[in-house]
């Protein structure tokens, strides 16, 4: 399935300065696992290791925050945008 991946500012260098990058993949996994093959380097920056979504990324399918659906097994339907957003703090 053939999806658009949103890149943040700041993970841009690994996509030679790309802001939407093509991802291939049922779910988020088999995405993120196509985009590191494709930009080495960029899945230890959204994934910790042990290989789950780091605390400090969101990451959305479509409008859907995938902690709060299946996570990583979340599917990623033909067309679907995927976002990937690192968590701002601030006070």
């Amino acid at each position: 399935m053939s999806v658009s991946v949103r890149i943040p500012t700041i993970l841009r260098t690994y996509t030679d300065g790309a802001s939407e990058v093509s991802g291939e993949g049922a779910t988020l996994r088999e995405v993120l696992q196509k985009l590191d093959a494709d930009f080495p380097g960029i899945g230890a920056r959204i994934l910790d290791e042990t290989g789950k979504i780091r605390r400090f990324v969101n990451v959305y399918v479509g409008e859907e925050d995938v902690r709060f659906v299946d996570g990583l097994d979340t599917a990623t339907p033909e067309g679907a945008h995927i976002s990937v957003i690192p968590a701002v703090a601030g006070g």
